[in-house]
């Protein structure tokens, strides 16, 4: 049957204009993740996709349709999103609505969303036309729910994980702020103070621009060979254009450093960085900014830092807007003495290790789920062998 006859695809919902709702922009789209909260409220003035709790959000643009971004909405209420998105709902007695997610996120159907992209180069969008006459199996319901109760145990325990993130993301940010922005480090009862260009700071600290407490690679890659490129593909996490092997410009890194993609699609509408902090090895596209601390400025001091910079100020041209390398070396940081920076990385260090942990037991479950969808979908497991929980 056609996709079309077995979800409503783009529906109608009803939102009253200049009313607060929850809101989801295409930032909030975490690849290999199931679910997706509303992070905050907005005011709807019709010019957004509509969806309700449930619903299937998949990126129609590239690049973030290629990377995976399809996500099922979790929320108590209505609510509205970046205009990239189709919406896919589950038809009652048709399909149920959690197996439509892993339909929809499937390589079947995404890899016949992202071949039938139109438009010029760099704004290119999914053809929804195409999409409605993708033919899918016509499965029975009792069955979906059998497929999408295993691989949602699966998701179940990515987004407790997910969470635990979060919790130690915010502790981290919590005493960052006391000790760097409320100057409530240890000994600030005795401090003295002087004044800089970023305000009052203690009089032993220093502002330093970026380039001179980190290390930016930008200049400094070195390209793999064909050879290693292809036995490592899949291996490691991968940040930057779509698709690995269609690019020359392809690195691999090992150990702790920040990614921030060049183009203004990881801004956040409050010109906020959307930063990834890496530790382990990893691939790297040349349009993404790799940043690591030195000496004792450790790169996890540098995210904590930049997370609430106002990264707009660094981007550049017009038709194709960049952040440019050599205004985000300019940004300006408050740099404590040795000390302090020492006790600090002494403390933050076993946060990050710990949200490390987690991200490796993410990768390991988001493996065997993947592995399992395809062969639950085209029936090569037998689903009344199973037991499921």
């Amino acid at each position: 049957m056609k996709l079309d006859d077995f979800c409503y695809i783009n529906p109608t919902e009803k939102l009253e204009r200049n009313q607060l709702y929850d809101f989801v922009e295409m930032a909030d789209l975490i690849p290999g993740n199931r679910y997706v909260h509303a992070k905050t409220k907005e005011i709807f003035n019709g010019s957004y996709s509509k969806f309700t709790n449930k619903d299937v959000l998949m990126a129609k643009i590239t690049p973030c349709l290629e990377n995976g971004k399809i996500s099922q909405y979790i929320g108590d209420n209505k609510a509205f999103g970046s205009t990239e998105f189709n919406i896919f709902r589950a038809k009652e007695g048709t399909s149920d609505p959690d197996f439509l997610y892993y339909l929809i996120s499937s390589d079947y159907v995404k890899d016949i969303a992202v071949k039938s992209m139109t438009g010029a180069c760099g704004r290119q969008r999914a053809n929804t036309d195409e999409i409605k006459q993708i033919e899918v199996n016509n499965i029975h319901i009792d069955i979906q729910r059998k497929i999408a109760k295993i691989l949602s145990n699966y998701d179940d325990l990515i987004d407790n994980n997910n969470k635990r993130i979060k919790i130690l993301e915010d502790m981290a940010q919590k005493i960052y702020k006391e000790w760097f922005v409320d100057f409530k480090y240890p000994g600030h009862e005795t401090a003295t103070f002087k004044d800089t260009e970023l305000g009052k700071i203690p009089s032993d600290w220093d502002v330093k621009t970026l380039n001179q407490c980190s290390k930016l690679f930008d200049n400094q890659r070195k390209p793999l060979s064909s050879l290693q490129r292809s036995n490592m593909k899949g291996v490691y996490p991968y940040y930057g254009a779509a698709k690995i092997l269609d690019y020359i410009n392809d690195y691999i890194f090992e150990g702790k450093y920040l990614l921030l993609a060049e183009d203004g699609s990881v801004i956040t509408e409050e010109g906020y960085p959307v930063l990834q902090f890496v530790n382990g090895k990893f691939w790297a596209n040349n349009h993404t900014h790799i940043i690591q601390g030195i000496k004792n400025i450790s790169t996890e001091f540098l995210y904590l830092s930049l997370a609430k910079y106002s990264i707009i100020r660094c981007i550049t041209g017009a038709a194709q807007p960049k952040i440019n390398q050599e205004n985000l070396n300019r940004i300006e940081l408050i740099i404590p003495n040795d000390n302090i920076l020492i006790r600090f990385n002494n403390l933050i260090s076993p946060i990050f290790d710990e949200i490390f942990l987690i991200e490796q037991k993410q990768k390991i479950l988001k493996q065997t789920r993947d592995l399992l969808l395809p062969r639950l979908m085209s029936s090569e497991i037998d689903i009344d062998k199973l037991e499921i929980v």
